[in-house]
């Protein structure tokens, strides 16, 4: 009977949702733990299968730095960005399109659904243009100027797209682009209902350093007003959300990819998961 329950929990969620977009931000534990991998794949599947159209945008910051360190290459950050030249934009790229990408269209097709692996290339589907920290260059971190949201559309209609956040300029200079504005550039585009960001915390922490303190919703106003506060990689998710939400997106959610199912205990439950921010 609690089988049973969970089901009916679930279902004006899943009648509410029905053909409703939903971008998912995969990154952190949920991309590195083999059964949380696993996992994942077949929650996406799930959200395909009760009729909704899952859009995954991928990262990769801790397979790239394994990469860079085991070549020697110095690893710096500023703001929460990977500072990039260009044999720095060369692994990304490697590690993003080469592999994580591919490995992830494979999982979810095992698991039931055709997927379809895309980068910013591919179809010119993120125009890029040199984005800055501050005062301080980055170097090679893209900021996406624009997507073409009809590649996207056309191919969600059969398959599961899986974009790898890199990307390049008019002149044709590659780009390593923040995963998390990445999401939120796409979920604005096509016009999601929802974009979610998988994270290694429980969600937006008032306290960061007291993961009692997560704040479970708050309005685009809270979020601009504790934002200047914010520091490490939860910056750069409060600030996709905000673009996000400012493009038409109805909810953000932060929610924690290290517990099992994460993604549909925040859909599909009453009581839900991590932090919901709305315009």
């Amino acid at each position: 009977m609690r089988d049973v329950g969970t089901l009916l929990e679930a279902l004006p969620y899943i009648r509410e949702f029905h053909g409703k977009t939903v971008v998912i931000k995969y990154g952190g534990a949920a991309m590195t733990d083999p059964a949380l991998k696993e996992e994942f794949a077949r929650d996406v599947v799930l959200l395909k299968y009760v009729g909704m159209n899952p859009v995954v945008v991928h990262g990769g910051g801790p397979e790239i730095t394994r990469y860079m360190k085991r070549l020697g290459m110095e690893v710096k950050f500023v703001e929460g960005l990977r500072v990039s030249d260009e044999a720095t934009v060369e692994v990304a790229k490697m590690v993003l399109v080469g592999k994580q990408n591919k490995d992830i269209v494979l999982r979810l097709g095992r698991h039931g659904q055709p997927a379809v692996g895309l980068c910013g290339d591919d179809g010119l589907l993120f125009t890029v243009k040199k984005r800055l920290a501050g005062e301080t260059d980055v170097g090679f971190v893209g900021e996406i100027k624009r997507v073409d949201a009809d590649v996207l559309n056309h191919i969600a209609e059969d398959y599961i797209p899986v974009i790898a956040s890199v990307g390049a300029d008019d002149d044709g200079n590659s780009y390593n682009v923040n995963a998390d504005a990445a999401a939120a550039a796409v979920a604005g585009a096509i016009d999601a209902f929802k974009l979610i960001f998988l994270t290694d915390v429980e969600g937006w922490r008032a306290d960061p350093e007291d993961p009692d303190s997560v704040i479970s919703e708050a309005a685009a106003r809270e979020v601009r007003r504790r934002l200047n506060g914010v520091g490490g990689g939860m910056r750069p998710k409060l600030e996709a959300s905000l673009l996000a939400l400012e493009s038409g997106v109805a909810n953000a959610h932060i929610i924690d990819g290290r517990l099992p199912h994460s993604l549909l205990l925040e859909l599909f439950t009453d009581e839900g998961i991590g932090t919901k921010l709305w315009p």
